[in-house]
């Protein structure tokens, strides 16, 4: 029998449909929601503990009085573009995508060597690296700690800028108890949460930037062990001890918002001797003027390492950081920055070849022990051997 419509659709039409429309639905949900996902993720992500805390409330109406903060941010003495690409001097342009695919010698296949000494056991005058820009030393009687990392990632990621084989002989439970912890600034190489927690109760006093409080005391450091400065700041904690706070060309940040903490270098004057420490950043006047105004140092330990062309501003070459040690007047020069964390892309001992090759044409004492190794700062021409040639 005929359909009484005949010109009636086929069945399937109006299902066939639908199926489309709940395909192109689910097409325009899924990736929403997985951008949505990933947005609630790293928004929590950065919530978390360690990423600190920015200034507020007191803190941060100290900080906004500083003539080192213009514009809503700290800003560096000198321009100082955090990368050049405008192709000048030979400035190549880097991207996110060629930091993790490097290649070639930035880290060693073979352990590095070194030693472990009782830190306990300390001498007057004695100082010991950790390697990167961590080391303990003892003047006065005190114990003073700079910019410790025992964690084996310097960053926040589990993926990111792990240590190199041989290089984590130490932790906190090594450590006498330290009466000054001097933090340069707030990035993940130099202020490193595990480390800091396991100090909290011991350590006697934290010495930082403008601004780096904050993070302390959001990570339950009370107000009395922390002192904020910032550059020609000097503290004098107790009689014949001072430590300084001297300029430095670099930049801060351990989120998305950055500058809002001091960067500096350090001066330690305490038992007849001088210390002085870059923390990160470029060449420039500021060592001069620092040689100047301080005389002569025992020992500089200066900033040679993770650098680059695309960052030259903000880091020192190794001839810079030769430069900068004959600019301070220094005895010697212990480079530091390397040996423990590949954060650049050049060969991982490339610092060290270039600073020895160029101290040795300047006639500078270049201070290079092995991680652990106890030096003394009454031995300014001692010779140490490259222990880092024949590595692979």
């Amino acid at each position: 029998m005929p359909s009484p419509f005949p010109d009636a659709a086929p069945k399937t039409r109006f299902p066939r449909e639908r199926r489309r429309k709940k395909m192109l639905l689910w097409l325009i949900l899924c990736p929403l929601a997985l951008i949505t996902a990933l947005f609630l993720f790293a928004f929590f992500y950065l919530k978390l503990p360690k990423f600190g805390a920015l200034p507020s409330g007191e803190r941060l109406e100290r900080v906004s009085r500083s003539p080192h903060y213009r514009e809503g941010k700290f800003q560096n003495l000198v321009p100082t573009p955090r990368e050049t690409h405008d192709g000048s001097e030979g400035s190549p342009k880097r991207s996110l995508w060629d930091f993790f695919s490097r290649s070639g010698r930035v880290a060693p296949r073979d352990p590095l060597p070194a030693v472990k000494s009782d830190l306990k056991s300390l001498a007057e005058g004695e100082l010991v690296w950790f390697g990167h820009s961590s080391f303990i030393f003892r003047l006065r009687g005190r114990i003073f700690l700079v910019d410790p990392i025992f964690s084996q990632r310097a960053s926040p990621l589990w993926f990111g800028m792990r240590a190199y084989p041989g290089t984590s002989v130490y932790s906190v439970a090594d450590l006498p108890p330290v009466d000054y912890l001097l933090i340069s600034h707030d990035h993940w190489d130099h202020l490193d949460y595990p480390t800091v927690m396991a100090l909290r109760e011991t350590v006697g006093l934290v010495i930082c930037g403008l601004g780096v409080g904050a993070h302390f005391e959001r990570w339950g450091f009370p107000a009395a062990k922390t002192r904020e400065g910032e550059w020609g700041d000097s503290f004098s904690p107790e009689e014949g001890i001072a430590i300084d706070l001297v300029t430095a060309r670099h930049f801060s940040g351990r989120g998305l918002t950055w500058d809002q903490a001091m960067w500096t270098g350090f001066v330690i004057r305490a038992g007849g001797r001088q210390i002085y420490y870059s923390g990160d950043g470029g060449y420039g006047t500021h060592f001069r003027e620092a040689g100047a105004k301080f005389g002569s140092f025992d020992l500089a330990l200066l900033e040679d390492g993770q650098y680059d062309l695309a960052w030259k501003r903000v880091h020192m070459m190794p001839e810079e950081t030769v430069r900068a040690g004959l600019d301070l007047n220094a005895k010697a020069v212990f480079p530091v920055h390397n040996m423990k964390f590949s954060i650049s892309y050049h060969d991982w001992d490339d610092p060290l070849l270039r600073a020895r090759a160029e101290a040795q044409s300047q006639g500078v004492s270049l201070v290079t022990p092995l991680i652990g190794q106890k030096i003394s700062l009454g031995e300014p021409g001692a010779v140490y051997p490259a222990w880092w040639l024949g590595l692979n």
